[in-house]
């Protein structure tokens, strides 16, 4: 993916998502209007009937809103304003839907090179072509080509599945829940690959998902939806981090920290360094000098007004007090707190916020008893 690299950076530029539908089905409707950066991975997530799905359809064309709205950068696919849509079979666009639908009198490489000839009736100018070996390295398929489709796990079948869509050479790839089918140690088994789409891609990905862990591993852009409206939207953490959605995440509220490997200590720990501090995790096999990504839940940070000398938790930070929430937990507040301009929550009971007087513009040490590593 050396090419896919070096245009990523310039991608980033100024192209944007611009998406605005309205969609009404019997009771429910679904009116949104967003704009989203024009790479990396970007989250709809929201509860079942929120409007996610219906959303992407909007998207791909395969739903027709009227008065309708959606382009990337200048490649405008509807405006009904001016009587424009093109159909779905004619977007620049690759889909992966929840199951992986795979036709099941060709093999794996048959399968990939059927979004090839996709490319091939488009007749693409100067657009880069992703080719087939790049495609099954990347997604981890290559020793599979010469298999049946009826011999995949439904990982396997998935994979093979996102090569499909990528080899269309897409503009912008549509994931609707793609590991919603896969038990969780295939999902264990999908994610690694799904990040190195995200790291490794020039186009952006649209991401649908219901599970918050999911959505802090992989998306830059988080689009919170409820009941067919857009009540949060932004980059991950700032809407992560919002206090004022307790029923959005409920016991999942949390944010992600991005640290990078400083160290392997002696005692089977690993030390991560970040703008706020450093934090142990179990040890990790990643050399010094890697990324990592990290969620921290609300219900796993304490707060205690001095530094902590007996202590059974190993990180702790200094923190700054934003602001203050009631939560969906009876006798429970949230705490927004500024950890060196890195968000943190905590979720603490109202005596212990009353009786430590916490307040804005405080500041305190934060207690991180759990780290989960996302990947």
């Amino acid at each position: 993916m050396k090419h896919a690299n070096k245009v990523k950076e310039a991608n980033k530029a100024d192209k944007k998502i611009r998406a605005r539908f309205c969609v009404e089905r019997g009771t429910f409707k679904l009116d949104v209007d967003v704009c989203l950066p024009g790479y990396d991975v970007s989250a709809l997530f929201g509860h079942s009937g929120s409007g996610k799905t219906t959303c992407l359809r909007a998207m791909a064309g395969l739903e027709r809103a009227p008065g309708g709205y959606f382009a990337i950068g200048d490649d405008v696919w509807q405006d009904e304003a001016k009587n424009r849509f093109v159909p779905p079979h004619q977007r620049e666009l690759g889909m992966v839907f929840q199951d992986a639908s795979l036709f099941s009198h060709l093999s794996v490489r048959g399968n990939m090179e059927f979004g090839q000839k996709r490319v091939q009736r488009r007749a693409l100018g100067g657009e880069h072509r992703f080719v087939l070996p790049e495609v099954a390295e990347l997604l981890g398929i290559t020793h599979l080509l010469d298999r049946s489709t009826d011999q995949l796990s439904g990982g396997e079948r998935q994979r093979v599945t996102i090569a499909r869509a990528l080899l269309s050479s897409p503009k912008i790839l549509l994931m609707d829940e793609p590991l919603a089918a896969l038990d969780m140690k295939r999902k264990l088994e999908i994610l690694p690959y799904l990040e190195r789409l995200r790291e490794e891609l020039s186009m952006p990905i649209v991401y649908v998902s219901h599970a918050p862990d999911e959505v802090a591993r992989l998306a830059d852009h988080l689009v919170l939806l409820e009941q067919g409206h857009v009540v949060a939207s932004g980059p991950l953490n700032q809407v992560l981090s919002r206090i004022d959605l307790p029923d959005a995440f409920a016991d999942d509220a949390g944010v992600v920290i991005k640290g990078y490997v400083a160290g392997h200590e002696a005692d089977d720990l690993t030390r991560l360094e970040f703008s706020g501090g450093r934090i142990y995790i179990s040890r990790r096999p990643e050399p010094v000098g890697t990324v990592l990504r990290c969620r921290v839940h609300a219900r796993d940070v304490s707060l205690a007004l001095k530094p902590q000398q007996h202590t059974s938790i190993l990180n702790s930070v200094s923190a700054r007090v934003v602001d203050l929430a009631q939560t969906n937990t009876p006798g429970h507040v949230l705490v927004r707190l500024d950890v060196a301009d890195d968000p943190l929550l905590a979720r603490i009971t109202r005596r212990s916020a009353e009786k430590l007087d916490i307040r804005p513009g405080l500041t305190l040490t934060a207690q991180i008893k759990s780290v989960a590593l996302l990947g």
